[in-house]
């Protein structure tokens, strides 16, 4: 009976092991990311450490990527200077964090207009529902792999400048 009950629990142990190294939460010791550059025309995303590059990744970019985005459904990703201001851990895209668009600016374009600027930008994985068979399908977001999403969500902190290229 010992020897069954050992073996139960060193099996449950190797079980949950198991699952820890499935976990979609990473962890990070290296330097600080200072800054986030999204290249829009050659769709790279780089993690930077003051002047250093710590990461370049390729990422989707909104359905009508050409241009900053200016209302509402437009399918274009922002330009511009933003910051990272929220995560969202239980997204329908794996992982994914915000980014503060809209600015002021954007909501006074969008306003003279009568329109909304829109909102939820983020940089996220794929979808949790549907495959993604397409380039530039999101609908304004910077979209990466689960497994890049993960590194990123890891390494960068709320309130990390985020620059966004044509």
């Amino acid at each position: 009976m010992t020897i069954t009950r050992r073996a139960a629990l060193l099996g449950g142990a190797a079980a949950l092991a198991g699952c820890a190294s499935d976990s979609k939460f990473r962890s990070y010791n290296g330097p600080e990311v200072t800054r986030v550059v999204v290249d829009k025309s050659n769709r790279d995303l780089f993690l930077l450490h003051n002047r250093k590059v710590l990461e370049r990744y390729k990422v989707h970019l909104g359905f009508a990527p050409a241009g900053h985005k200016r209302i509402e459904g437009d399918g274009r990703t922002p330009e511009g200077h933003y910051l990272i201001d929220r995560r969202n851990p239980n997204s329908s895209y794996h992982l994914s964090i915000g980014i503060s668009y809209p600015n002021e600016r954007d909501m006074e374009y969008a306003r003279e207009m009568g329109q909304s600027p829109g909102g939820d930008i983020f940089i996220h994985g794929e979808p949790n529902t549907y495959a993604v068979s397409r380039a530039d399908w999101t609908n304004g977001c910077i979209a990466m792999t689960n497994r890049e999403i993960e590194d990123v969500y890891a390494m960068v902190r709320n309130g990390t400048p985020i620059t966004l290229l044509a």
